[in-house]
């Protein structure tokens, strides 16, 4: 699997976002490729991937990307990434 972990940037919360996400797979015994990307990147790489996470204020500057966007609110809150992500492989 792979996921897109974006932030405006690409540099310091995208990075935090993907350390957490791989926290979260490993829990959840997933074996993931985590990318992390800046918003300009997010669209090329998001044709290419099973998932990105992101913040709600970047979901509309990723534009129409045919894989699902999950929005993670807290990118710190493993808890909340893992149950994200859970739900995510649950369908």
């Amino acid at each position: 699997m792979k996921i897109v972990a974006v932030c405006g940037m690409g540099i310091g919360t995208s990075v935090l976002l993907k350390m957490n996400a791989e926290k979260a797979l490993r829990a959840l015994d997933v074996d993931a490729d985590v990318e992390a990307a800046d918003i300009g990147t997010a669209r090329g790489a998001a044709r290419m991937s099973d998932l990105v996470l992101t913040s709600a204020e970047l979901v509309d500057e990723i534009g129409e990307v045919p894989t699902e966007v999950i929005v993670i609110d807290n990118f710190t809150d493993v808890s909340e990434i893992t149950e994200k992500l859970s739900q995510f492989l649950q369908k």
